[in-house]
């Protein structure tokens, strides 16, 4: 009986949909949301973001920061740390110190890290590979903001630093916030512990780990070991943004060096020269070279003003007790410049300080702690006596950033710029993001184990491989030892033919049309030249730039060196380096190359280098 048309085309539909997803299943790489298809003509794109009341300046910064790693990887350890630990640990607020009500509330929303789960989240749904144009908005992520800090984000003074420096302030803080909770946690911990091996009697340490009863719905709940060194796992794995700074001053008369004074920094504000081009390492100079400051009152200096106006005075003295009292000063100003000129000394009277002397000083400045991830702002203010106006000076950067000094330097890898059109007063911001996928979900060398050995397989190196010499050889020693081709010199063109019989080239596999017709010309060409070893032509028959050994030689050539040898070099040639960009414009986005960002000298606004990994620093 035949089957109704409905029936079959539904039998038709579900066949097809359970191919599809089936496809989908077992290749989504290739087909939908890899960025690697086979199918270069498809739209590929990202997630946009909508701009409905001047939110320019917000959609760059959080598309910016969607393309930091690390970050990420900072925002989802910190967040299953705190899911790990249990919201109790963030709730309780230290009790050595008396809070009101507004201040008690911050401070916990602090320990909660409210702002960086928000960030996550938003973070998280940027990150999709949509197989349509998608679009969403960053409205939950302000508002978790503004409640925050209890303010509205204004959109009149809107500036992509100002707002960043408030995201990187506010995580900062909450990182802090949550670091000094865990270790109050850890101290009651430790606390309840060491009563309990004093009331036992035990002389021996306490054990860093902890077992904790995790809350699974269970009546017991599940059993874990906790480790309660968190202070070093703090360090180690800390805000991806925090660096410190150092500053020194170092007297040019008495060449008396100030106690360096740390602080600590989340993004760096560089200061753009005003004229027509300039570079980031010039900028950078700014901050860090040696500046020369005139007039300076040098602690040390001033110590031994006063004790010299003091020998002078103690010499006029004529009672008894001021020179018991001059002779004091002196001892204790003389113990101040051997131990230390800036601490203050009471019960000493001075001299005047315009009597001072006043010195020629050197401040140095450097950077001694270099945080994952550096964002660098330029400044481009023009600031007069009456307006404002914008520095539109090209600065150019490169895409690999070297800070440090030369024993103890770091490398860094550009990721993303934010860049402003416009004057100081109005224009639009726009981001630039590379396009890339961390590891695990990246696997460049997937394919590396398959090429090599089929490159062993099919194509044999051209260093032959080792081979029992006869006797009868005149190379050949009396035991018989294993000659290396390379290292032999005298070995015959018979010997070699029958040692190392000739094998069938290998078949490179085309991949396009074109190359598909030229391989089979090639195979037809190459299977007509075949040498005889008794023809007497002395000319080489090459396949691939390998020789045959069939003809009389005294040692064995070589290949070409820019011959290829086998899959995994053609596979290595293919291989380009990652030079894929987003250019996003809040819902716009196309693709652009390395050399469209590092064009944008006059617009470049905010850099975001991340630190390269040890294996990744020397290319």
């Amino acid at each position: 009986m035949q089957e109704k048309p409905t029936t079959v085309a539904a039998y038709a539909a579900g066949a097809s949909l359970a191919a599809v997803a089936l496809f989908y299943v077992f290749g989504p790489n290739y087909t939908i949301d890899g960025d690697e298809s086979n199918d270069s003509n498809r739209k590929k794109s990202i997630v946009g973001l909508s701009n409905l009341a001047n939110d320019c300046f917000i959609n760059s910064v959080l598309q910016a920061l969607a393309g930091l790693g690390d970050l990420r990887v900072y925002l989802i350890h910190e967040l299953h740390r705190r899911q790990l630990d249990g919201p109790e640990i963030y709730h309780t607020l230290p009790s050595e110190h008396e809070l009101s009500p507004a201040r008690s509330d911050k401070l916990r929303e602090l320990q909660q890290g409210i702002t960086t789960r928000a960030l996550k989240e938003m973070l998280d749904r940027l990150n999709e590979r949509p197989i349509y144009k998608k679009i969403i908005s960053a409205r939950d992520f302000i508002q978790a903001l503004e409640y925050a800090f209890r303010t509205r984000i204004s959109r009149n003074q809107q500036d992509a630093q100002e707002f960043l420096q408030i995201v990187l302030e506010r995580l900062c803080d909450e990182y802090h916030a949550g670091a000094r909770a865990r270790q109050r946690a850890l101290g009651a911990i430790d606390a309840a512990a060491s009563s309990t091996a004093g009331e036992e009697g035990s002389t021996q340490e306490s054990s860093s780990e902890v077992e904790v009863r995790i809350d699974d719905g269970s009546a017991n709940g599940l059993p874990a070991i906790i480790d309660t060194k968190l202070k070093e796992i703090d360090q180690e794995s800390g805000f991806p943004f925090e660096g410190k700074m150092e500053s020194q001053i170092e007297c040019q008369f008495c060449h008396y060096q100030y106690k360096p004074n740390q602080t600590a920094f989340v993004n760096l504000t560089l200061q753009v020269p005003q004229k027509s081009s300039t570079t980031l390492n010039s900028c950078f100079d700014g901050l860090l070279k040696t500046e020369y400051i005139e007039d300076f009152r040098c602690d040390r200096c001033r110590l031994q003003h006063a004790v010299d106006a003091k020998t002078t005075e103690l010499a006029r003295a004529r009672t008894q007790g001021d020179r018991d009292r001059l002779e004091q000063e002196i001892t204790r100003l003389r113990e101040a410049l051997e131990t230390d000129p800036e601490a203050e000394l009471e019960g000493v009277v001075f001299p005047p300080s315009e009597t001072a002397p006043k010195r020629r000083i050197a401040r140095h400045m450097r950077i001694t702690a270099f945080p994952k991830v550096i964002a660098i702002h330029l400044s481009r203010s023009i600031f007069d006596q009456s307006s404002s106006s914008k520095n539109a000076a090209k600065v150019s950067f490169p895409e690999r950033l070297p800070l440090g000094s030369i024993l103890s330097q770091k490398w860094y890898k550009l990721l993303a710029i934010v860049c402003h059109k416009g004057s100081h007063h109005s224009g639009h911001y726009e981001s630039f993001r590379r396009n890339h996928i961390y590891p695990p979900f990246s696997t460049p060398e997937v394919f590396s184990s398959y090429a090599q050995s089929r490159s062993a397989s099919q194509n044999p190196s051209a260093t032959a491989s080792p081979r029992i010499i006869p006797r009868s050889s005149p190379d050949a020693d009396g035991g018989g030892n294993i000659s290396r081709a390379g290292s032999s010199t005298s070995l015959s063109g018979a010997s070699a033919t029958q040692l190392s019989p000739p094998q069938p080239p290998p078949q490179p596999r085309p991949t396009t049309s074109g190359s598909r017709h030229s391989f089979q010309s090639t195979t037809s060409r190459s299977s007509k030249q075949t040498l005889s070893p008794t023809s007497g032509n002395n000319s080489p028959t090459t396949d691939q730039g390998r020789w045959s050994p069939s003809r009389p030689s005294h040692s064995i050539p070589r290949p070409s060196q820019d011959a290829p040898t086998g899959v995994s070099s053609r596979l290595r040639r293919r291989r380009k380096p990652n030079d894929r960009w987003w250019r996003i414009s809040d819902e716009k986005i196309k693709e652009c190359k390395t050399s469209d960002v590092l064009g944008m000298q006059r617009e470049v606004y905010l850099l975001f280098y991340e630190l390269e990994k040890a294996e990744a620093s020397g290319g």
